[in-house]
C-alpha cells in the first residue's frame, strides 16, 4: 500500500503513464488490511465497545453479562459473514475481476474476518466449555437466520434491537450494534442481507480511504521510534522558559501524534506515561497532570493529515484540502486554550522552568529536522496539487519508515517493523469494521427517508439558526460521548447535512463544528472512550479520572462554542471568501 501508490506518483511525473490497476490494488487492499486487522483485534479483546459495562459488579453478574454480550456479538458476526458470503456468490455469477484474479475471490475475506470474529468472541466469552457453549448459541441463531432472512421479512425489527442494544450496553463490540441494527431493519424490509457487506465494499473501494490506515501508520512508527524524545527535547528547548512550558510542550506534542492517529487513544497509550512523568517532574499536580493529557489526547483533530477531516470529506462530499483549510484557525483555538491551562497552572504551581539556550535549541531543532519535515510533506503534497491524499500518506509514510528503521535505527526492520505494522493492524481493523457496518446502517436510514423526515420536523420546529446550532452542540457531544468518531462520521453525517444546508451553514463550517465537537465527545462522562483509556493508562479510578478532566472539558467547550458562532473562523481561509 506504500509502494504502489508512490510508484504511481513517480511514472506520473517521469514517464507521463500511470501503473495498470494500482489504485484499485490498494483500495483493495484496504479491504483486507481492514478486515484481517478486525480479526487480530477480536483475538486480542481490542474491537471498540461501549465502557457501560465497566459499571457492572465484578462477580457473577459480570460474567453473566460477558456471556450475553459475547453471544450477541457471535451471532451479529455470523448473520454478517453469511451476508458477505451472499455477496461473493453474486460477485462469482457477475465474472468481474481486479487485476489478474477474480473480483468473488477479493472479496472472500469479508466472510472469512466475519467468520474468525465470531469464534474469537465465542474464545473469550469464558474459560469454562460451558460458558463458551452457551455462548455459541448466538452462533447458531446466526447461521439460521442468515440460512432464513425471510423468517423476519414483515414483521417488527424492533425486538431485535432491543436485544441487540441490551448487549451492546452489557459490553458487546460496536460494529455488532450497528450492523445487527442494519442487518435487522434490511431483513424487516425484505432487502437481501447482501447489502449490508456491498455498502461496506463501496466505502473500502473509495479512492480517498487508503489515506486512512496510511496515516495511522506513519503515527504508529513515529510513536514507537524514539521521535516523542526528540520532540519533547525540542519542545522544551522551546518552550521550557515559558511559565507552564512543560504543559505547553505536552498539548502541543498530543495534538501532533492525534493527528495522525485519529484521537483513537494511541496518544494517551503510547505517550501518556511518558509526558505524565515530565509534567510531575517539573511540579504540576497530580489530577492537573491527568486531565491535560487525557484532554490533549483528543486535541489535534483539526489539523492536517487529520483522518476523521478525510472521512468526513469521504461521507460528506466536501473537498478534503478545504476542510484542511477550514480546520487550521479553529485547531489552534483550540490548543492555545488547553496551552493557555498549563501556563495558568504553571504560574500557579510555581513549576521548574529551564532557562532558554539557543546553542541547545538549535541543537534540538536539528536532532528533529525529519519528524518536522512530515507535516511539511503532507501540506506541500495536498495543497500544492502534485499528489492525491493517498499518494501524500503512501509518502509521509515511506519518510517515516525511512527516518525511523534506517537513519535513527530506532526501529529495526525485522521484529521491530512487523510489531508496528502488528498494532497498526488492529487499530486499523477496529475502525474499519465499524465503518463498514455503520455505512449499511446509513444507507438503510437513507433508503427509509429518515433524513427528509428528520429535515421536514426540524423546519416545522427549529426556525432560528442559532437554536439549530446550539441543539447540534448537544446532539454531537452525546454523540462524541457513545460513540467513536468514525462511525458517529458514517453514521450521522448524513443525516446532519442537509439540516446544515437548510440552515445556511457552509459545509466547510458543519465539518469543523462536527469534528469539534466530536472531540470534545471523547472526554465527556460518563462513556467518553479517552477518560477510559486515561483512567486505564494512568492507573486512577474511573471518578478521579472524572474530576480532573472536569475543567479541561468546561474550558474547551467555551471554545467549540466560539468555533460554532463564528464561523468567519473557518471560513476566513477558503477560496471565494467562503
Amino acid at each position: 500500500m506504500v509502494v504502489l501508490p508512490l510508484a504511481e506518483m513517480v511514472a506520473r511525473e517521469v514517464f507521463h503513464t500511470g501503473i495498470p490497476a494500482s489504485q484499485p490494488i490498494v483500495q483493495h487492499l484496504v479491504l483486507w488490511v481492514g478486515f484481517l486487522g478486525a480479526a487480530l483485534a477480536a483475538r486480542d479483546g481490542r474491537l471498540l465497545a461501549l465502557a457501560t459495562g465497566e459499571f457492572l459488579p465484578e462477580g457473577r453478574v459480570r460474567e453473566v453479562a460477558k456471556v450475553i454480550a459475547s453471544a450477541v456479538g457471535a451471532g451479529v458476526a455470523t448473520l454478517l459473514a453469511c451476508a458477505a458470503f451472499s455477496l461473493v456468490q453474486t460477485e462469482r455469477e457477475a465474472g468481474d475481476r481486479l487485476a489478474a484474479a477474480p473480483l468473488w475471490v477479493v472479496l472472500l475475506v469479508l466472510p472469512i474476518s466475519f467468520a474468525l470474529i465470531a469464534w474469537r468472541l465465542v474464545r473469550r466469552s469464558g474459560s469454562r466449555p460451558t460458558i463458551r457453549a452457551i455462548a455459541a448459541l448466538g452462533v447458531g441463531a446466526g447461521l439460521l437466520l442468515g440460512a432464513k432472512p425471510e423468517w423476519l421479512e414483515g414483521h417488527a425489527a424492533w425486538p431485535g434491537l432491543l436485544i441487540v442494544a441490551a448487549a451492546t450496553a452489557l459490553g458487546a463490540p460496536l460494529f455488532a450494534a450497528l450492523g445487527g441494527a442494519a442487518v435487522l431493519l434490511f431483513m424487516a424490509e425484505g432487502v437481501p442481507i447482501a447489502a449490508v457487506p456491498s455498502e461496506t465494499y463501496r466505502l473500502a473501494v473509495n479512492p480517498a480511504l487508503p489515506a486512512i490506515p496510511l496515516f495511522t501508520l506513519t503515527g504508529f512508527v513515529l510513536a514507537e521510534g524514539k521521535a516523542p524524545q526528540r520532540l519533547l527535547r525540542l519542545f522544551r528547548a522551546l518552550f521550557g522558559w515559558v511559565p507552564g512550558g512543560t504543559a505547553v510542550m505536552c498539548v502541543v506534542l498530543s495534538a501532533f501524534f492525534t493527528t495522525f492517529t485519529g484521537g483513537s487513544g494511541v496518544t494517551i497509550l503510547a505517550l501518556g506515561p511518558f509526558l505524565y512523568k515530565a509534567l510531575r517532574a517539573d511540579g504540576y499536580d497530580e489530577r492537573f497532570s491527568i486531565g491535560l493529557l487525557t484532554a490533549s489526547g483528543s486535541l489535534g483533530l483539526l489539523f492536517p493529515p487529520s483522518l476523521p477531516m478525510i472521512l468526513y470529506g469521504i461521507v460528506g462530499r466536501v473537498p478534503i484540502t478545504d476542510l484542511f483549510r477550514g480546520g487550521q484557525l479553529p485547531g489552534w483555538i483550540m490548543l492555545l486554550i488547553a496551552a493557555g491551562l498549563g501556563v495558568r497552572e504553571g504560574r500557579r504551581a510555581q513549576t521548574t522552568r529551564v532557562g532558554f539556550d539557543g546553542r541547545e535549541a538549535v541543537a534540538a531543532v536539528w536532532g528533529s529536522k525529519w519528524e518536522l519535515l512530515l507535516p511539511v510533506i503532507v501540506l506541500f503534497g495536498l495543497f500544492s496539487g502534485l499528489t492525491t491524499i493517498v499518494e501524500a500518506s503512501a509518502l509521509t509514510a515511506a519518510c517515516a519508515l525511512i527516518v525511523q528503521c534506517g537513519i535513527y535505527r530506532d526501529l529495526g526492520w525485522g521484529r521491530d517493523l512487523a510489531g508496528v505494522l502488528w498494532r497498526s493492524a488492529l487499530l486499523v481493523g477496529g475502525v474499519l469494521i465499524i465503518l463498514g457496518v455503520a455505512v449499511g446502517l446509513t444507507s438503510y436510514l437513507v433508503d427509509a427517508q429518515v433524513p427528509t423526515h428528520l429535515l421536514d420536523w426540524t423546519r416545522q420546529h427549529v426556525h432560528s439558526k442559532y437554536v439549530f446550532l446550539l441543539g447540534l452542540n448537544l446532539f454531537l457531544l452525546l454523540c462524541g460521548c457513545l460513540m467513536d468518531i468514525f462511525s458517529a462520521i458514517a453514521v450521522v453525517v448524513p443525516l446532519i447535512a442537509p439540516l446544515g444546508l437548510a440552515f445556511g451553514i457552509h459545509p466547510v463550517h458543519l465539518g469543523v463544528i462536527f469534528i469539534a465537537n466530536l472531540e470534545l465527545g471523547y472526554l465527556m462522562p460518563p462513556v467518553g472512550l479517552n477518560l477510559y483509556l486515561a483512567s486505564y493508562r494512568f492507573e486512577k479510578p474511573i471518578l478521579q479520572t472524572y474530576r480532573a478532566v472536569l475543567p479541561m472539558l468546561l474550558v474547551l467547550l467555551g471554545g467549540v462554542l466560539l468555533i460554532t458562532y463564528v464561523p468567519l473562523l473557518t471560513t476566513v481561509f477558503l477560496g471565494g471568501g467562503g
